[in-house]
């Protein structure tokens, strides 16, 4: 079973893309605006011209705040286990289980 692509035009730096994706247009076109603001937010740093090298940077920088939201999901998965582990050491009466 194939799942539909919608296409979905989208306009970064004024350069037209056309875009076939899985997800829905409107998350297409928030994820393209992210982009630009970030490549926008480069350029008006004044330390980069150039489009291609600001959007290198503006890349890297999106994929930075990836990497430490994988970490922060990776660290809040590991506090629930370790939550989970301590309830489970803790008296049943502390657990908020009836005692016997």
């Amino acid at each position: 079973m194939t799942t539909k692509k919608n296409l979905v035009r989208v306009s970064i730096l004024n350069e037209e893309y056309a875009i076939r994706s899985d997800a829905t247009p409107e998350q297409t076109r928030a994820v393209a605006a992210y982009l630009e603001g970030a490549v926008r937010r480069v350029l008006d740093s004044g330390s980069v011209v150039e489009t291609n090298r600001a959007t290198i940077l503006a890349a890297l920088q999106i994929t930075g705040e990836l990497f430490e939201a994988r970490e922060g999901s990776d660290m809040t998965a590991r506090i629930q286990g370790l939550s989970a582990e301590v309830r489970r050491l803790l008296p049943p009466a502390k657990r908020g289980e009836p005692v016997p």
